[in-house]
């Protein structure tokens, strides 16, 4: 292999991993790109527009532009920076909520080995002369504003041969210790941006019921004032309680106080119901309350809160901080919580504290671009908490947990069957395990 085939090879594995992220943005900007960069990477991205921004040129103003999600790539640049804090704080002031930053560096532990292909020949241009660990990196964007959504390694094995080097990367990277032995580190960077104080986003609560009867009333009664326009969607699954005739009732009485919309599915299941209640929103925010109430309605003012202070851009429920309320949870199924909780943090390279937690929160703008992901990724989600889990943390949405204390019911029983549903869970984490953690069938289409 020529060293020109080794590059382009070596940058098709770091662009196949950022293409995750830029195929669902509208334009990835490479800022101050190096001297001696040939243009490859940006090249390789998978992106409708992609355009460089040199450091002599104006960087555009994306900061009032909610609606164009743009991608800054920084490749190689923090290698070859005395203040990587300050290009930082450079930028931010013209970054918007949904803009990323996508770093690609030199594993610092193989700084020797770049001085070295320096030195030969291999690799042409300036020699590097900063490299920042995981924890350096974490801390300096801590401080210019900036929180780290996502890291991966990439390029452990820098040739093809003939296959093995391909299937070795995918392999390699998913090995405890020796996952941290790739030569290439990739980092996204999140701008921490609140919402502005006079701005209260208007939010859609979906709540699916099936066979909830004596829950649903009290669904709208003991929601908190959260000083915004608050819709309620009741999505009705199949009940044989009165469930719906219920829920028709409520609507008449509570209509003039909440704006509320109510639907029967067709389809089954509660990823079905979501999807329905989510398609009817037209708030700026989303969110799920499982009819049951075990996540104490009154509680949703901290998922808003969250997301308006900037902390995350998908807020996840936890139940397994606090003690659970009498019998809540079964101890067989808190075990099988935190198993898959763990199982799911390492596959997807992000802390999560609960992956079946019923209420979620986030943007309906984030939320269009998961039903995108979803599509190429494939539909395998019987629950509905998998297809917002996977794409939010393989999208970069940054994820924060909320600790709730799950409540008994009140009413009926639940729909989980435990050791069925424990197999079906099993199953989406091997998937995600195999198409997101090995990287395996990541051949998506390239959007045109």
């Amino acid at each position: 292999m020529t060293i020109a085939g080794w590059k382009k090879y070596v940058y098709s594995l770091i662009a196949k991993e950022l293409s995750l992220i830029t195929r669902y943005y509208d334009r990835v900007l490479q800022w101050m790109p190096r001297p001696d960069d040939s243009g490859l990477l940006l090249d390789a991205l998978d992106c409708p527009q992609k355009k460089v921004i040199k450091d002599t040129d104006p960087f555009p103003d994306c900061s009032k532009d909610h609606t164009t999600r743009t991608a800054v790539l920084l490749n190689g640049t923090i290698n070859h920076h005395y203040d990587i804090q300050g290009l930082l704080l450079q930028i931010a002031p013209r970054l918007s909520r949904t803009s990323r930053i996508l770093i690609v560096a030199y594993n610092p532990y193989f700084s020797w080995l770049y001085r070295l292909a320096n030195r030969i020949g291999i690799r042409k241009g300036e020699e590097p002369t900063t490299f920042v660990t995981r924890v350096d990196l974490e801390n300096i964007a801590q401080l210019a504003g900036y929180d780290i959504v996502r890291t991966h390694l990439e390029v452990y094995v820098p040739w093809k041969l003939f296959g093995i080097g391909t299937l070795l990367n995918h392999v390699l990277s998913a090995i405890p210790v020796v996952r941290w032995l790739g030569l290439v580190y990739l980092a996204v960077l999140r701008p921490v941006i609140p919402e502005a104080s006079a701005v209260r986003p208007s939010l859609s609560c979906v709540v699916p019921a099936r066979n909830e009867r004596g829950n649903i009333e009290n669904c709208i009664r003991r929601l908190p004032d959260l000083g915004c326009d608050l819709e309620v969607i009741f999505v009705e699954g199949h009940s044989s309680d009165g469930t719906w005739e219920e829920i028709l009732r409520i609507k008449d009485v509570y209509g003039a106080r909440y704006t509320i919309k109510a639907f029967q599915q067709t389809g089954k299941g509660k990823s079905d119901a979501v999807r329905l209640g989510f398609s009817q929103a037209t708030g700026d925010l989303l969110t799920i309350l499982d009819a049951d109430l075990t996540m104490p309605p009154e509680l949703l003012g901290r998922f808003y809160t969250a997301y308006c202070q900037g902390h995350a851009d998908f807020i996840n429920g936890s139940r397994l901080v606090y003690p659970m309320e009498g019998n809540a949870m079964r101890f067989l199924n808190r075990l099988g919580n935190v198993f898959f909780a763990k199982a799911l943090s390492w596959v997807l390279d992000t802390q999560i504290g609960d992956s079946l937690c019923g209420t979620k929160l986030l943007a309906r703008h984030d939320y269009q671009r998961m039903v995108s992901w979803r599509r190429d990724f494939g539909d395998f989600d019987p629950f509905g908490d998998f297809e917002l889990i996977f794409p939010a943390a393989v999208l970069g949405l940054g994820i924060i947990d909320i600790p709730i204390r799950y409540q008994d019911r009140t009413y009926g029983s639940t729909n989980i069957s435990r050791f069925r549903h424990g197999l079906m869970l099993l199953k989406m984490t091997c998937i995600g395990l195999y198409r997101i953690k090995l990287g395996i069938a990541r051949g998506v289409p390239q959007r045109t």
